[in-house]
């Protein structure tokens, strides 16, 4: 399917693949062969990822259920096994036709069970995941670089090695990090990361954050029923950019950009009023970084934002910084728009001009990722 949008190819900031069974047991360092994250077939939860030292495990049919109707996601009925699952999830080839399917031309790929593997206690363990995942995404991408755009991972262990998963990474020829949720030494905030943001900037590698990767930040027992946990999975990413901005560390580095992802961007004005007012008005007493401008600035310039079906970040576009706004797809995951992306853009984007549609569907994540 063509898209019915704009004339410019529209470009998916965030997709995913699903990991196949030997992603890790396949590439990792022999040290963690036996420990490797593994499929195991669960009789309740069909074919399901299980991490050691992790209580969660990843039921593969949940997470690849684009397409499914909202009933479907109940019970047994995501009860599946891998090789029925979306097999552009892991064969490039099929995944041309997904992305033609959907009107799109081209997509950002970040991991699944990888996003999970972020919030692994032991960070040895994470490092030799992170490695093995990295070379298998290279080989996932490398037949289509202008429509795979692979982002590695690193654990972050040191800014020393960060800087080197960089060099690794670019090599490899994937074109951004996906970052954890919290380095191993510090925090972001420390200086001691300036060096590595100062790496990220000459090297042009976007450095991402993306729901789910710092859940060690947000209450695990949320209040009420269940599903009122969906709405705090955002909270780790407004978490990571009030700690660069208050920090200073966009003051530090100007020229950083960081990808906030699948946290939706709706609600981006309403934060960057409030930064603004804690900071006029209780920066004396609570403590913040030395900063030259208002921290609603450094969010326009220096964050960029994915989102998917967010009808309000269309409308208050003006608001935020729309040359850092990026729509996605969210291909395979259960919150996917895929297959009717196309529908939904006309919807969402009515009002807007072409030059707008443009830079939210195709330009923005162009320019950042060099495409």
């Amino acid at each position: 399917m063509a898209s019915t949008v704009i004339n410019k190819p529209i470009i998916s900031a965030d997709s995913h693949i699903m990991e196949p069974p030997n992603t890790y047991i396949a590439h990792i360092d022999r040290k963690y062969k036996d420990t490797a994250p593994k499929v195991v077939w669960d009789d309740k939860r069909g074919d399901t990822y299980v991490i050691d030292g992790m209580k969660d495990t990843i039921p593969m049919g949940l997470v690849a259920a684009a397409g499914k109707k909202a009933e479907e996601l109940a019970g047994l009925s995501v009860r599946a096994k891998f090789d029925e699952l979306h097999r552009g999830g892991w064969d490039p080839e099929a995944r041309m036709a997904d992305q033609d399917r959907d009107g799109v031309a081209a997509e950002v790929i970040y991991p699944s069970v990888g996003m999970i593997l972020c919030n692994h206690p032991d960070p040895d363990y994470k490092k030799a995941c992170f490695d093995a995942y990295n070379l298998w995404i290279a080989e996932y991408c490398s037949p289509h670089p202008d429509r795979l755009i692979g982002l590695g991972q690193t654990a972050m262990r040191s800014p020393e090695e960060g800087i080197k998963d960089l060099d690794r990474i670019k090599a490899q020829g994937l074109r951004g990090v996906m970052m954890p949720g919290f380095p191993v030494k510090e925090d972001y905030d420390s200086p001691i990361y300036d060096d590595f943001w100062q790496a990220a900037i000459e090297k042009q590698m976007p450095l991402s954050f993306h729901i789910l990767t710092s859940n060690e930040g947000i209450a695990r027992a949320p209040r009420g029923p269940r599903i009122n946990s969906f709405m705090s999975i955002i909270r780790g990413n407004q978490d990571i950019i009030g700690t660069f901005i208050f920090s200073g560390v966009f003051e530090r580095n100007p020229k950083l950009k960081i990808v906030c992802v699948e946290a939706d961007a709706g609600w981006a004005p309403h934060f960057m009023y409030r930064m603004d007012h804690a900071f006029e008005r209780h920066r004396y007493w609570m403590t913040a970084g030395k900063l030259s401008k208002m921290p609603s600035d450094y969010f326009r310039e220096n964050v960029y934002m994915t989102f998917q079906d967010d009808w309000v970040a269309f409308k208050m576009k003006e608001m935020c910084n729309p040359h850092r706004l990026m729509w996605a797809n969210d291909f395979p995951h259960s919150d996917s728009t895929w297959p009717n992306s196309q529908a939904l853009l006309n919807k969402h984007t009515v009002g807007l001009t072409n030059e707008e549609k443009n830079w939210l569907l195709h330009d923005n994540v162009a320019d950042l990722y060099g495409l």
